[in-house]
């Protein structure tokens, strides 16, 4: 399980939130709407959230 998770599952966290801070710095930059980039943060965040807690889950796996 933690193999699994450690190898597919976290990256792909990680890459969601890369990409959701990528496309709010890109709005932001480019002076699109700020309501878009309010809720693009706020994903982020929940987003980080979410890749904090496999990552989390990862680690108390690999230790049992």
């Amino acid at each position: 399980m933690s193999a699994f998770m450690s190898t597919y599952i976290v990256p792909i966290a990680i890459g969601a939130v890369a990409i959701v801070l990528l496309l709010g710095l890109i709005n932001m930059m480019r002076g699109g709407s700020p309501n878009t980039s309010q809720k693009l943060m706020r994903m982020r965040v929940l987003l980080q959230f979410v890749a904090i807690v496999l990552i989390m889950a990862t680690i108390w796996f690999m230790g049992r």
